[in-house]
């Protein structure tokens, strides 16, 4: 889909049947895990096309379970990159989002390093055996490797009404002075330059939805006795919106990892114009794929209906006009420095 941008979005890849046999398994979410990175290959050094790649057919085939493997791929980056291995069997989630009603600090507790408070948006967390969280000090912040099991940290109930996403409850985690590895100094989580790579890989789960969701209209389309012309010009602007957002992601995988360097700035540029021209496409996927499937796909298609639920609450995520004023700031102030 992203290495080659020019080919059908319509044929699924041929190692699809296996892919969705473990997608669409019984198992639970720490299984799930665990078997989807072990069948994609997935680890802290996979590159940023093979990782996109291979989040983006998941969530073609379901956006929750991507939403489930994505974070772990973080880790394990993160881990990598500041020297750590993740340990056998482990799965894990990120947790950095900020809460003013939950405040989570790190400090010492004698020679052990601990974590001290609450953490909101803690999704999966009584399902998973280990998490990265952002914790703050006077100092700054830091990314701080702690384990889930440990009783100084409780996942709290929680009530999770949401219709998209039903699978990911997110809900707050208690930390007592739970011990935890520092990974890197002060800041380094957000300072590193794949930060922005990979608010990248979140933005290749939006748009594996947003496929699925297209496949599963234009299989409708074809099926019928006497189609539209009107369903012929969706699917043709369907092409065009696909192709668009398959080309910047190509281009966005070879700047990632390609061999100049590119700072933690260059970087984000990049990650905000590719979020941005992502979310927007993805939005328009979604409308156009509604529009030809019918009303029947969204009260009939259980897959369907789904799909489009959990990619509403997921691209809700996205910080938006916020997101383009920092774009446009990071312009602003790089023409401001050097000039045109």
């Amino acid at each position: 889909m992203i290495s080659a941008p020019l080919g059908s979005w319509r044929d699924e890849p041929a190692c699809q049947d296996d892919l969705r046999k473990l997608v669409t398994s019984n198992a639970q979410t720490a299984a799930k895990v665990r078997a989807l990175s072990r069948f994609l290959g997935l680890t802290g050094t996979t590159s940023h096309m093979r990782q996109w790649e291979s989040l983006l057919e998941v969530a073609a085939i379901d956006v929750a379970v991507a939403r489930m493997l994505e974070p772990h791929v973080d880790a394990l980056g993160i881990l990598a990159e500041a020297g750590h291995d993740a340990p056998d069997g482990s799965t894990w989630g990120v947790y950095a989002a900020e809460s003013p009603a939950h405040v989570l600090t790190v400090g010492a507790e004698g020679e052990q390093t601990v974590i001290d408070g609450e953490k909101a948006w803690c999704s999966l967390a009584a399902e998973l055996s280990h998490a990265i969280v952002i914790a703050g000090s006077d100092g700054g912040s830091y990314a701080c490797a702690v384990d889930l099991r440990d009783p100084r940290a409780q996942a709290q109930p929680t009530a999770w009404p949401s219709v998209g996403l039903q699978e990911i409850p997110s809900g707050s985690v208690a930390f007592t002075k739970t011990p935890v590895t520092v990974l890197g100094p002060p800041n380094w989580y957000l300072d590193r330059t794949a930060f922005a790579w990979g608010g990248i890989r979140v933005a290749a789960c939006w748009f594996g939805a947003a496929v699925g969701l297209a496949r599963n209209a234009v299989r409708r389309h074809s099926k019928r006795s006497n189609p539209s012309t009107v369903g012929e010009m969706l699917i043709g602007q369907l092409e065009a919106e696909i192709f668009s957002i398959r080309s910047v992601f190509a281009q966005a995988a070879a700047a990632a990892d390609g061999s100049d360097e590119y700072s933690r700035a260059r970087a984000w540029t990049v990650a905000l114009t590719v979020r941005n021209i992502v979310y927007s496409g993805v939005r328009r996927i979604q409308h156009l794929s509604r529009e030809i499937a019918g009303p029947a796909a969204l009260t009939g298609d259980v897959g369907f209906a789904k799909a489009d639920a959990d990619l509403t609450v997921y691209i809700s995520q996205h910080h938006g006009p916020r997101d383009e004023a920092a774009l446009g700031t990071e312009l602003r102030t790089k023409v401001d420095h050097n000039g045109f």
